[in-house]
């Protein structure tokens, strides 16, 4: 993990900059908008720095990967949780990490766990849940709520399904930078035990 916070930062800038306008799925926002708006209802919330980060960061899978914005019409599961926990895992700690890896479960359990979850979910989101595997069996269920985790990656995942209004006014990305800074120093302090 690079203790270089600018380097994170520098990397972040990079990626929405040549890909935060695309598309959020079939929804109404941009992956930037999504972002930002994610961030900011955690920011409200009274999230940590590392939670907060995690929000900001949950999707950024998609801009990683080159497939199409409408992959999932094509029955394609882009895996965006993993591409983005691996991506983010070189600069951040469990405290990001494991809350976006598992955003994507949190779906899946919330599906199983409350039968009128999956019937407020929007349709690109129904479509999605079908890829990713539908509501978890009561086995994955058990294993989710055993993640020392899970409760991040469900208020993650609740700030996911808010964040897709088209006329929110929220911060840029410039607002998020120290909590970023802040996050990685402390993910670097917990790989030498400083913590």
């Amino acid at each position: 993990m690079a203790s270089d916070s600018a380097r994170v930062i520098g990397e972040i800038r990079r990626v929405f900059a040549e890909r935060g306008d695309s598309a959020y799925g079939g929804e109404a926002v941009s992956q930037q908008e999504h972002a930002l708006q994610a961030a900011h209802l955690a920011r409200i919330a009274g999230a940590d720095a590392g939670l907060t980060v995690a929000a900001l960061l949950h999707d950024v899978g998609h801009l990683l990967h080159d497939l199409p914005d409408d992959a999932p019409d094509d029955g394609v599961d882009d895996r965006h949780e993993r591409l983005a926990a691996s991506w983010l895992a070189r600069w951040f700690g469990a405290e990001v990490v494991e809350p976006v890896r598992l955003h994507v479960e949190a779906k899946r359990y919330l599906c199983a766990v409350d039968p009128s979850y999956e019937r407020r979910l929007s349709e690109p989101s129904r479509l999605s849940l079908k890829l990713q595997g539908g509501p978890m069996t009561e086995a994955e269920v058990e294993a989710f709520q055993s993640s020392p985790h899970h409760a991040a990656a469900l208020a993650l995942r609740g700030w996911d399904d808010e964040a897709k209004d088209p006329h929110a006014v929220v911060e840029g990305l410039d607002a998020y930078i120290p909590l970023i800074e802040e996050a990685n120093r402390s993910s670097c302090g917990d790989l030498r035990g400083e913590r």
